[in-house]
């Protein structure tokens, strides 16, 4: 008995293609070790030296305000600075422009992109919070609170950091990339409270820095969950979504 095969040319289903671009995706970045100095090292730092530079000029924040806040500094740090620089680079070598003769799509590109940033984030997490826990922190957890703060962040800083990777040149973004994040991490509450700011905390909690080092807080230290700045930062996630979808260039 002879079989007839008949070949069936097509496109693999969209989460197929989702979760094999975000499992690329996240290997690629846990091999280079730039991104990992970015995404654990420089916050472990800020942690540390923010703990002890409190204890020494006596401010009323200690460990149990700053490793909320630099949880959310490395969330900031891996989905908008490391992913904008990084896919501003493969715009510049072509790799974006061979993922576009695939059928993944702009959509497709970015909950890839997102999903392999949570991968690196859980990471994050481990290290970050058992340097916290050493250095004497005491976390009061929403689970759901600190959960929805992580994955609405990463979606509001991915789409904002491909917004702009895929618009400007990668050495724009690699500039415009770093100076946002040093002036978010500076003046954006995300390692310090908004009330540290004055009257100008008002404005901030609107910022993605701001809602997300709001939220994180919260979570981690009054075991609440910030429905108004989880709003912002969905707020933030689809806008950037959406004007992402509509401006990437793959080249």
């Amino acid at each position: 008995m002879n079989a007839t095969f008949t070949p069936a040319p097509g496109a693999a289903p969209v989460p197929r293609q989702v979760l094999t671009q975000a499992s690329m995706e996240a290997r690629l970045m846990l091999r280079n070790g730039e991104q990992l100095l970015l995404a654990i090292v420089i916050p472990v730092i800020v942690l540390i030296g923010g703990v002890r530079g409190a204890e020494k000029v006596d401010l009323s924040y200690g460990v149990d305000t700053f490793t909320p806040g630099v949880l959310a500094l490395a969330v900031m740090s891996t989905a908008f600075t490391s992913l904008a620089i990084a896919t501003g680079f493969e715009r510049r070598y072509g790799v974006i422009k061979r993922l576009g003769t695939s059928p993944l799509s702009r959509t497709s590109l970015l909950l890839g992109k997102v999903l392999a940033l949570l991968v690196v984030e859980v990471l994050q997490v481990a290290v970050i919070t058992g340097v916290g826990l050493a250095l004497g922190w005491e976390p009061d957890v929403s689970v759901l609170g600190a959960l929805a703060a992580v994955v609405l962040g990463t979606a509001a800083f991915a789409a904002l950091g491909l917004l702009v990777a895929g618009s400007l040149r990668a050495e724009a973004t690699l500039a415009a990339a770093n100076l946002v994040y040093l002036l978010l991490m500076a003046g954006g509450a995300v390692v310090l409270p908004a009330s540290a700011y004055g009257s100008f905390g008002d404005v901030v909690t609107f910022l993605p820095s701001g809602a997300l080092g709001e939220a994180m807080r919260t979570a981690l230290m009054d075991a609440g969950i910030a429905w108004r700045e989880l709003g912002v930062l969905l707020a933030w996630a689809v806008a950037g979504a959406a004007a992402t979808a509509r401006t990437f260039q793959w080249e």
